[in-house]
C-alpha cells in the first residue's frame, strides 16, 4: 500500500482497516463527509496540507505509513490525465450596450494589474450584475480562467457553505469568484483564507453600497451616459450616447424596422434624461414602447414619476424606478441626507466648492459626503472643463422634492450636524 495506490483509494483502504465509516472519520477529523467522500472517489486528487494532517492524526498514522500517506496526497494525477476544462460563467442573455470601456477596464484591472479583489457598487437597475457577467466571459473565452458564480441574494452569508467547495474546486489555477448582490457583505477573514489556499484567485463583488475591504478595490458604478438637450435636434449623434444606444437597442427588436426620426429624438433624449440613463429603467420604458410612443411616456412620466413598474411582457426587468433609487436613499446617514437635501435644490450642476457654500460646511467634510453620495449612485459626475462637477440625479431629486416623508427639513433650511461644521 505505498505509493502506487492512488491517494483515494489509499484513504479507502486505511479508513476500512480500522473499521470507520465515512462519516465516522469525517467527525475524527473534523471534516465534512461529502469531502471524504469526493477524496475517496477521485474527484479530490490533491487535498489541501492540513486535509492531509487531520485525516492521518485521525487515523493515527505514524512512522513510514503515514509518510507513504503524505507522498500519496502531493503526487501529482498521471501525465495522461487531462486537465479539467476551466469552469465558464452564466451564460447572458442579452447583448451588453454603453458598457465597452468599463468592460475593458475592470477585465484589465484583474488580468493586466493582478487586483485581486475589486467591488463594483451602484444603485438596483445600473448593470452590475450585466457588467460582471461579460467581464467573467472575457477572462474565461480570453484567458481560460475558470468562473465560480456565487448568487448571494443580498443575504449577509454568501458563503453557505461553500468555502471548502471553492477551494477544492479552483485549487491553484488562475480563476475569478464573483460574489453577486452581496449586499448583507463579505467576510473579510474568508476571503483571506480563500486567497492563501487558491493563489490564481480574483474575486470580484457586486453590491448596491461600498464596503471597503482590505486591499479590495471600490469602483462605483454609475449610471449611462445622458445626452445633453443640444443633440435633441441631431438623431445620429443622439444615437451614440450610452443611455440612447440602449433604448434604441430595446426598441429595435419589440418594433423591427424601428429608426430614431428627427421628430422623435427630443422624446427619446428626454426619456433617457428623465430615467438618468439607468439600464434597468431604460429596458422598462423600452417594454412599454409596445402600447405607449416615447413622447407618451414622457407625458406619463413627467406627470406622475415613479409609476414606470415592469410590463406584463419585458425582457425580464420586473419592480418599477422606486425600488431603484429609493433603497438608497433609506440607507443615508444624517449628514449624507442633509447634504443631499441641500443639493437637490441647487439648479443644474455644481462643484464641490458649490456645495460648501451652500451647506455652510468645512471642506472637508462636505468633500468625503460628495464622495459617500457619488459611491451610492445618487449623484454622478458631468463633464466640465473648470474641474469636476456633479449633479443629482433626476430620480432622486424629484423623490426628495416631491414625496412625502422623504425631507427632514424644510426646503432652503439645513439641520447642520456639530461633527461637520
Amino acid at each position: 500500500m505505498r505509493t502506487a495506490a492512488g491517494f483515494g483509494e489509499l484513504l479507502r483502504l486505511r479508513r476500512e482497516r480500522v473499521g470507520l465509516t465515512q462519516q465516522c472519520l469525517a467527525d475524527h477529523a473534523t471534516l465534512s463527509v461529502r469531502a471524504i467522500r469526493d477524496m475517496e472517489s477521485g474527484r479530490v486528487r490533491r487535498p489541501r496540507n492540513e486535509t492531509v494532517r487531520l485525516l492521518a492524526d485521525a487515523l493515527r498514522l505514524e512512522g513510514r505509513s503515514r509518510t507513504d500517506f503524505e507522498e500519496a496526497a502531493r503526487r501529482h494525477p498521471l501525465a495522461d490525465d487531462a486537465p479539467a476544462a476551466p469552469a465558464a460563467p452564466p451564460v447572458a442573455r442579452g447583448a451588453i450596450v454603453g458598457r465597452e470601456m468599463e468592460a475593458q477596464v475592470l477585465a484589465d484591472a484583474f488580468a493586466v494589474h493582478g487586483d485581486r479583489l475589486v467591488s463594483l457598487v451602484g444603485l438596483g437597475g445600473v448593470g452590475k450584475t450585466r457588467l460582471a457577467l461579460e467581464v467573467a466571459g472575457r477572462l474565461h473565452l480570453a484567458a481560460r480562467w475558470s468562473v465560480r458564480w456565487v448568487d448571494c441574494g443580498g443575504g449577509p452569508h454568501p458563503w453557505r457553505g461553500l468555502l471548502d467547495d471553492i477551494v477544492r474546486d479552483l485549487g491553484n489555477q488562475p480563476a475569478l469568484l464573483v460574489l453577486d448582490g452581496a449586499d448583507g457583505g463579505v467576510d473579510a477573514g474568508r476571503l483571506d483564507e480563500l486567497f492563501h489556499h487558491c493563489p490564481g484567485l480574483r474575486v470580484l463583488i457586486t453590491a448596491r453600497e461600498a464596503r471597503p475591504l482590505p486591499g479590495g478595490q471600490v469602483i462605483p458604478l454609475a449610471p449611462l451616459p445622458v445626452p445633453e438637450p443640444e443633440l435633441d435636434a441631431d438623431p445620429e449623434a443622439l444615437a451614440q450616447v450610452g443611455a440612447v444606444r440602449l433604448l434604441l437597442s430595446h426598441l429595435s427588436r419589440l418594433r423591427p424596422g424601428y429608426t430614431l426620426e428627427p421628430s422623435e429624438a427630443p422624446a427619446v433624449a428626454e426619456l433617457c434624461r428623465h430615467l438618468d440613463g439607468l439600464p434597468g429603467a431604460l429596458e422598462r420604458a423600452a417594454g412599454w414602447a409596445l402600447v405607449q410612443s416615447t413622447s407618451q411616456l414622457v407625458a406619463r412620466l413627467t406627470a406622475v414619476p415613479f409609476t414606470l413598474a415592469a410590463p406584463p411582457v419585458v425582457f425580464g426587468a420586473r419592480g418599477d424606478v422606486r425600488d431603484e433609487v429609493e433603497p438608497a436613499i433609506r440607507r443615508l446617514t444624517d449628514r449624507q441626507r442633509d447634504l443631499l437635501e441641500v443639493l437637490v435644490d441647487e439648479p443644474g450642476d455644481w462643484s464641490g466648492e458649490d456645495a460648501v457654500v451652500r451647506s455652510g460646511w468645512s471642506l472637508q467634510t462636505c468633500l468625503e459626503t460628495v464622495h459617500e453620495l457619488l459611491s451610492r449612485g445618487l449623484i454622478r459626475s458631468v463633464p466640465a472643463r473648470d474641474g469636476v462637477r456633479f449633479t443629482v440625479l433626476n430620480l432622486c431629486r424629484r423623490l426628495v422634492r416631491e414625496e412625502p416623508g422623504f425631507r427632514l427639513a424644510p426646503s432652503g433650511e439645513l439641520p447642520l450636524l456639530a461633527a461637520a461644521v
